[in-house]
């Protein structure tokens, strides 16, 4: 017991593992809630599409000496916006359009970093630097991850909806679009309070394993946003720490817990892990759109 706690205790000890724990966890947390949606409105790709479209934003913002945040967040929602043009104005499927604009974006943006002199290093842009992060990053990390955060759970319910049967959110009065551009605005701001932490490659998967891994373990909505927050903290924690004792990318670290959790709960969830189905023919039910059943 006293080996277990040492483990845990030992990088604590240090004040940037503290910093680098605080970030994780609060970007674990509205990465979680998010995923939840992203799962169920099939948005998955559009998550990857601004992660790495908001690329091009941070250069210029370096540029322009403003702070890279706002940058990232102009890029990101531009190209989700730029996204919904084309593809109410042409033939071409959304998954395309999004593959061609995030991909374009994310070209352009190295681009250009590599024609800048800079001191920032593309790695800690691509795949963070959650250890030197400092007392002012975390301020603004943690106001614009709980602000995100506060929007998307008093908003649940009507997201929800939207996610589930626009057409329906839409016959009740419902500001479908007002729904649709402000989950693509708090995906923009939840990607731009990961940039610390993860970066904005390993951000997607944030995005994703939570939202999925909580999906097989329960049919319910308002149960599946704890179980996506329980699994992608503990898996933050988790991976902040083992990183510490393996000397290892914290950003990945975290990543491979989250997909280890959802592993797990592919082969052993109750009533809808392979395991479970295999010996008892189950079958996946569809989580439900009343949140509270």
């Amino acid at each position: 017991m006293t080996t277990v706690v040492d483990w845990i205790a030992g990088p604590l000890a240090y004040p940037f593992m503290q910093r680098a724990l605080i970030v994780s966890v609060l970007v674990a947390a509205v990465c979680a809630v998010l995923s939840c949606y992203l799962v169920l409105k099939g948005w998955s790709l559009m998550g990857d599409a601004i992660s790495h479209a908001v690329l091009p934003g941070i250069v210029f913002a370096h540029v322009l000496s403003l702070p890279l945040a706002l940058g990232a967040f102009v890029a990101g929602l531009s190209c989700a916006l730029f996204t919904g043009y084309l593809k109410e104005n042409s033939r071409v499927k959304e998954d395309t359009v999004m593959g061609i604009v995030f991909s374009g974006m994310f070209g352009f943006g190295l681009v250009i970093f590599s024609k800048i002199d800079t001191d920032q290093h593309l790695l800690h842009i691509l795949f963070g630097n959650v250890l030197g992060v400092t007392v002012q990053d975390l301020v603004e990390t943690a106001i614009v991850a709980g602000g995100t955060l506060a929007i998307v759970l008093l908003k649940r319910r009507d997201l929800l909806l939207y996610c589930f049967d626009p057409n329906h959110a839409r016959s009740i009065g419902l500001p479908v679009r007002v729904l649709h551009y402000g989950l693509l605005i708090l995906l923009s701001l939840t990607i731009v309070a990961s940039l610390k932490a993860v970066g904005i490659i390993l951000v997607i998967a944030m995005l994703i394993a939570p939202g999925a891994t909580a999906y097989l373990l329960t049919s319910t909505f308002d149960r599946m946003l704890a179980i996506a927050a329980a699994v992608a903290t503990t898996s933050a924690a988790l991976g902040t720490i083992i990183s510490f004792h393996i000397d290892a990318a914290t950003g990945a670290c975290i990543v491979l817990v989250q997909a280890a959790a959802f592993v797990l709960a592919f082969l052993f969830a109750p009533r809808y892990g392979l395991v479970w189905k295999r010996r008892r023919g189950g079958e996946l039910a569809p989580v439900s759109r009343d949140a509270g059943s």
